[in-house]
């Protein structure tokens, strides 16, 4: 980065690279780690150099109070500066849906200037400094057990993943909301600032409880996370574990009216049940599932020979498949009922 000394101060320049990013996290930015990512300033200069650890002792305070820890950005004597090749410069410019893993703590630097727009008055808001309207979330209810916040940024192509992956198809039984904003709802707290795009936040009761930063495809990684925070103990051993509900136990067991059969995590219909039938085994049973919403995959577990059936948005364990069912296929697909949620007609 270039800057005209007699337009804009070298201090009001760091003051800016302290804001842009987090100084604190070492040998790493966003998902990038290694020691070529670390937060640096190298200086050619006494003034460069005193300027550089006093603007990092102020931000430091501002660090500290705000709750974070201690920054690691190296303030070094500059050695051997080389200009990166051409297709770095402008990295952004060039490409517009390129990872930037850059993204500031929140906080503020101490007696920075208020925006100004070129007419003289305050600047209007930005995008990236508004909250996210309230209104937007179930009413904004904080006493509403649970809300998904996802934080985008523009131009992010690990968004546009997550959105044809997950958000295009969301049925799951959680409200989620999508902002372009890095700053949570009004009055709603984050336990700590966002470093990249796409971050999925769970927040109960206006309080963040738990968070997935980044995407880049693992559909199976976001659902189990998310299958952590929504199913019980029960449930979990169940699609977590390959588990088994004890036979005669699951509430849907004897369920008979019209309506469909969906997966607890994603919302996705798994079985009819026009197709439910009494098989007298103690588990819900049908004889047919939708169209693609199970896989099935050889399970040679306690000395047995069968066939596992998972659910194909989620990838959670539901059952197995017989070939003892009613014609005219003669399957039976015996499924534990504690990881179907009946939704009726």
């Amino acid at each position: 980065m270039t800057f005209d000394p007699n337009r804009v101060s070298l201090k009001t320049v760091l003051e800016k690279f302290w804001e842009n990013h987090d100084p604190t996290q070492g040998n790493r930015q966003g998902n990038d780690v290694g020691s070529n990512y670390r937060s640096a300033i190298y200086f050619n200069s006494e003034n460069q150099k005193s300027t550089g650890l006093a603007t990092l002792h102020v931000y430091q305070k501002a660090l500290t109070d705000a709750g974070f820890g201690k920054i690691t950005t190296e303030i070094l004597p500059l050695k051997n500066y080389i200009t990166a090749e051409k297709y770095h410069q402008d990295y952004l410019k060039k490409n517009p849906d390129g990872y930037c893993g850059l993204g500031g703590t929140g906080v503020k630097y101490p007696g920075a200037p208020a925006k100004v727009a070129r007419s003289g008055a305050p600047a209007a808001e930005s995008d990236a400094d508004k909250s996210i309207s309230n209104e937007s979330l179930n009413g904004g209810n904080l006493n509403l057990a649970r809300q998904l916040v996802v934080f985008e940024a523009e131009n992010c192509e690990f968004c546009s993943k997550f959105n044809e992956d997950i958000l295009n198809q969301w049925q799951a039984d959680v409200a989620v909301a999508v902002t372009m904003t890095s700053n949570p709802p009004s009055g709603w707290t984050l336990e700590k600032s966002l470093f990249a795009a796409p971050t999925i936040v769970m927040f109960e009761k206006g309080r963040e409880v738990a968070r997935y930063t980044g995407y880049n495809g693992e559909k199976a990684n976001f659902w189990k996370w998310l299958g952590f925070h929504l199913l019980s103990p029960e449930q979990q051993k169940i699609a977590f574990q390959q588990g088994t509900e004890p036979p005669f136990t699951a509430s849907n067991l004897d369920e008979k009216r019209p309506g469909r059969f969906a997966d607890p995590i994603t919302g996705e219909t798994l079985f009819l049940s026009s197709t439910k039938f009494e098989s007298g085994t103690g588990w819900p049973s049908f004889f047919e599932p939708v169209k693609g919403s199970v896989t099935l995959h050889a399970d040679n577990s306690h000395g047995m020979r069968r066939v596992e059936v998972r659910s194909a948005s989620s990838g959670i364990h539901l059952g197995h498949v017989f070939e003892d069912g009613p014609p005219p296929h003669n399957r039976r697909y015996c499924i534990n009922g504690n990881v179907l949620k009946f939704i009726p007609d």
